[in-house]
């Protein structure tokens, strides 16, 4: 019988593969992206801020079962990594409705995604 730490950490695995992808689809989005103020000028702006603030809520639930999954893997693999901030940031999105910054979108989608993909990487490649 396979043991439930075990399941825990296939299921892991793929949620992490799910989260790389997902940092690539905001990196692709915002590739031409070079303010905030490129969110806000144009329908097309208004679209990628709104496919990115959906992945990047998606990215913090998904911490959040990673947390539940695994307890202490996060931390314990990747301790500098701002975890608290990347789940209270799905809280915001989720819960902020129209109150949500453009400029922070933007700081995260161009200026943290990257890393934060990289992190996901190599914590993939520990399991």
């Amino acid at each position: 019988m396979e043991s439930q730490y075990s399941h825990n950490q296939e299921l892991a695995y793929n949620i992490i593969s799910q989260l790389i992808n997902a940092c690539d689809l905001i990196l692709i989005w915002n590739k031409e992206i070079k303010s905030s103020d490129d969110y806000l000028t144009s329908p097309e702006g208004m679209g990628k801020m709104a496919a990115s603030c959906m992945i990047i809520e998606s990215i913090g639930e998904s911490v959040k079962k990673l947390d539940r999954l695994l307890p202490g893997f996060l931390e314990g693999k990747a301790p500098y990594t701002p975890w608290k901030e990347i789940k209270g940031l799905r809280d915001h999105i989720a819960h902020g409705y129209f109150d949500i910054d453009a400029s922070i979108i933007y700081d995260v989608s161009v200026n943290e995604i990257p890393n934060l993909k990289k992190t996901f990487l190599k914590l993939q490649s520990s399991i």
